[in-house]
């Protein structure tokens, strides 16, 4: 910028804060805007002016919004009646001699690279708590995106997870309880069959407690430090092989280090509820899980070898749509971006089919940040 230009309109005050440092900024550059940005949140710190010449400088703006006075005259700050520090971030060796030669009481210049190294040090402040916020937003939209699956979906989860010990954990434990007070009645009168009675009940009791655990790891199948998804997947299936009695083959190609958490927590579920319904409904022997994971894309894809089912009127029917777990498999699917397809026909088994386009997914709004 140049040392003097015409008369422009006076600088207008701000209110005054005698705690305050009051602080006059020569340059509306880089330099002068990381100041400004800076300077503004600090309590201890009052901008009374800044100088520039070019009314496109990025700081000019920002003055205006923050309520700073600009002049295009770097000497009216120099003249202001209470100014503290003056700080050039201008660049201009005519305004750097200048103020060399300058000298007023209780007022201290900083120019030079000395001001250089304070606002690139200030500036990099400001990049690194943006890299800072930015991470912290994209783990409290996960969070929130997490928050809204498991939000939607309460009300089918905990039913889920109800009759999951209602039919499983309460009816074991109830048949425990029974052998129990058979055992209790047999005691004396006849010892050996108490005895069967008892070794009968502790196997009883052992189920209950796998069954105990099946339904606290489908609580938090994830481990979320981690996210590691074939780890966690891996173990489910042992799970789900012992309970159900159905043979689960499991397949994987690529690396889920592509896979945003969210997708992870998706895709887990999706295959939780299909296995599910396998168990449920299939009356199978056998089922493949195969995730397919590129670049561009995630498929999964579970078949199973079951008495299989009308898909035509399924469909045609809400209340078996939502019985067959149908609904709750597409719209995980549809949330993070992908489809779903269901084929079955009677005595054929079924087969899903669930592709997210990871290039996609990956765009600005479709859960990355």
């Amino acid at each position: 910028m140049n040392a003097v230009r015409p008369k422009s309109a006076p600088l207008r005050r701000t209110a005054s804060n005698p705690a305050a440092t009051h602080v006059a900024i020569i340059g509306a550059g880089r330099g002068g805007t990381a100041l400004m940005e800076i300077f503004a949140n600090d309590p201890l710190v009052q901008i009374v002016g800044v100088a520039e010449i070019d009314p496109q400088a990025p700081g000019v703006s920002l003055a205006k919004r923050l309520r700073i006075p600009v002049t295009r005259d770097y000497r009216k700050l120099l003249a202001m009646e209470r100014v503290d520090l003056i700080i050039d971030v201008s660049g201009n060796a005519e305004v750097s001699q200048f103020l060399q030669d300058f000298h007023r009481m209780g007022v201290t210049i900083i120019g030079g690279a000395s001001a250089k190294f304070m606002w690139e040090l200030i500036e990099a402040r400001i990049r690194a708590t943006a890299e800072i916020e930015k991470t912290l937003n994209k783990y409290q939209s996960l969070y929130r995106l997490y928050v809204k699956e498991t939000g939607t979906a309460v009300s089918e989860e905990r039913t889920r997870i109800a009759c999951e010990i209602h039919d499983g954990l309460v009816q074991s434990l109830a048949g425990v309880n029974f052998k129990l007070d058979l055992c209790q009645q047999l005691l004396r009168k006849n010892p050996k069959a108490s005895l069967a009675t008892i070794k009968e009940s502790k196997a009883q009791l052992k189920l209950a407690i796998q069954e105990a655990r099946q339904v606290i790891f489908n609580l938090r199948p994830l481990h979320y430090d981690k996210m590691e998804l074939i780890p966690a997947l891996t173990n489910y299936l042992k799970s789900y092989e012992t309970q159900s009695r159905i043979k689960a083959d499991f397949s994987v190609s690529g690396d889920e280090q592509i896979l945003f958490p969210r997708t992870k927590i998706f895709l887990f579920r999706i295959i939780q509820e299909a296995l599910s319904n396998v168990r449920k409904h299939a009356k199978a022997s056998r089922v493949s899980i195969q995730l397919e994971i590129d670049l561009e894309r995630l498929r999964v894809t579970i078949t199973d070898n079951g008495v299989g089912f009308d898909m035509e009127a399924v469909l045609r029917d809400p209340e078996k749509w939502d019985h067959f777990g149908i609904k709750g498999i597409l719209e995980r699917a549809r949330l993070v971006g992908g489809e779903g397809h269901i084929t079955s026909k009677k005595g054929r088994g079924t087969k899903i089919v669930v592709e997210v386009p990871l290039v996609k997914k990956e765009a600005p709004g479709n859960g990355k940040d």
